[in-house]
Order: structure tokens, then sequence, then C-alpha cells
């Protein structure tokens, strides 16, 4: 029997929860700061197909429905039935005090399954998918506060 794997994580970002929500909810902008995430299209109001690299060359693809979602408050998922990777979660914005930014809060919870595929997915999500979730998060509060993301990708390395 699978067991889930549940990750949650919380970052700080200086922008209004309207603002934050209005981006995260086009999901086709998740791609720009989420690593393993190639594409996503958005099918309607309620559907979209999601596609992640995984190791070897390899993809792993499913569709999620919206479940719940609060203007501005929250929006939640679940991977429909068929998918390669049974997956749902949340993502919250919560204003600070004093208009001191706020508060997202993302909550994910998956079933890797059996098999090779199992396998991949146990790559594609690490050794600690609290760890990558935290930097997806990262590059989301760098993008939203400074309209890009920073990398250190192409740069020279130094001595070893």
């Amino acid at each position: 029997m699978n067991q889930s794997i549940k990750v949650e994580k919380s970052v700080t970002i200086s922008k209004s929860p309207e603002e934050l929500y209005r981006f995260w909810h086009n999901f086709e902008n998740l791609p720009r700061f989420m690593k393993h995430l190639q594409e996503v299209k958005v099918y309607d109001a309620k559907r979209s197909h999601w596609k992640t690299s995984a190791p070897l060359g390899n993809s792993v693809e499913w569709d999620a429905m919206i479940v719940e979602d609060q203007e501005n408050e929250l929006i939640a998922w679940a991977s429909v039935e068929s998918a390669d990777v049974a997956n749902s979660g949340s993502i919250q914005f919560k204003p600070k005090t004093h208009d001191r930014g706020t508060v997202v809060k993302v909550v994910m919870e998956y079933s890797p399954p059996a098999g090779a595929v199992g396998d991949i997915i146990a790559k594609l999500f690490g050794e600690s998918p609290k760890q990558q979730l935290g930097d997806d998060l990262r590059r989301f509060k760098m993008l939203m506060e400074t309209g890009e993301v920073a990398t250190t990708e192409g740069q020279p390395k130094g001595q070893s």
C-alpha cells in the first residue's frame, strides 16, 4: 500500500493578497518559478493539465480540478482519478497586519505510485519535497517582488 507524502511551507511576500492570488490563479504562470514544472494548460475555470519533467528525459502528466476557490484567499485542487500521480493541495493568501505583505502558505499531498513510475516520481520530488517546495516559494517571492527569478545557472563555478 502506498503512503501519501504531505508537505507544507510558508513565505511572506511584500505584495497584496489580491496581486499574488491573481498571478497564481493563472496556472500557466507557475512554470516561471516552479523548476520541474514544464507546462500547465488551462482547459476551463475548473480544470487544467499539468506536465512536469522527470529523470532520464521522462515527463509525468495529470489533470487537476479546482475544488475550492475563494477569491484573493484560497485555491484548493485535486488531481482527477486517472492521474499518474494522485495529488491535492491548497494555497492560502493571508494579509499581514499594517500592510506588511502577505503570508503565502502551500500544503500539498501526493501518493507516489508503485513500480518504475513510482521510482521516477520519488526522484522527481527529491529526497526532500519540503525543500523543493521551499525553493519554489522563494523563487515565487523573488519573481513577485523583483519581477525576475535570480539564478546562478550558466555562471562560472569557483575552484574546488
